[in-house]
């Protein structure tokens, strides 16, 4: 079992919150929702109103798992991991595919929210069991509030993406040649 990518789910989720202008509201319809999982073939199915309220709920939850985590409370974080682990059983079931060994995937019964739920919880918690509460993480730039999984070797991950990573550091460019004088237009600093 991947956990990681299970645990991507939670990401993913917890970062539906957060919209482009041209984004769709990815829990707003049963489409836009199929559209979210389309590289998810265990999560297709009948998507209904109530399972966007369950994600919807679950997204918050989750959320508050990243936020405990920025703030160095392990035990908030395992105390809601717990309570969601309560909430979302976990049914593994052992298969094989694609010429590979056998492993364990989650089971696709229940419904679209239980699956998704079920995916996301357990891959925090194993993450969180293996790696640390510390691996978890809220993109450092202050106007992004997106969440991310710092699987770096060396836990140096600060950023969402690549793009805020470059923004902060075309940021911190033109700061240091203001400060020091040699102030250069912004798309050469950018550059």
């Amino acid at each position: 079992m991947d956990y990681t990518s299970y645990a991507e789910l939670a990401v993913r989720l917890v970062n539906t919150a957060i919209r482009a202008d041209d984004e769709p509201d990815w829990l707003g319809t049963a489409e836009a929702f199929r559209g979210f999982v389309a590289d998810r073939p265990h999560l297709a199915g009948q998507v209904s109103r109530h399972d966007l309220d369950a994600l919807r709920l679950l997204r918050a939850e989750l959320s508050g798992i990243f936020t405990s985590a920025a703030k160095g409370s392990q035990a908030a974080v395992a105390q809601r991991l717990n309570a969601l682990l309560i909430q979302h059983p976990i049914h593994p079931v052992i298969v094989t595919h694609d010429a590979k060994r056998w492993h364990l995937h989650l089971s696709d019964t229940g419904s679209v929210a239980d699956r998704y739920a079920a995916g996301a919880v357990i891959g925090l918690a194993a993450l969180i069991a293996q790696l640390g509460v510390s691996r978890l993480g809220i993109c450092a730039i202050a106007s992004c509030p997106r969440v991310f999984i710092d699987a770096s070797t060396n836990r140096s991950r600060r950023y969402c993406s690549d793009h805020c990573a470059a923004a902060r550091t075309n940021v911190t460019a033109i700061a240091d040649q203001r400060r020091t004088g040699n102030a250069r237009p912004a798309a050469t600093a950018a550059s």
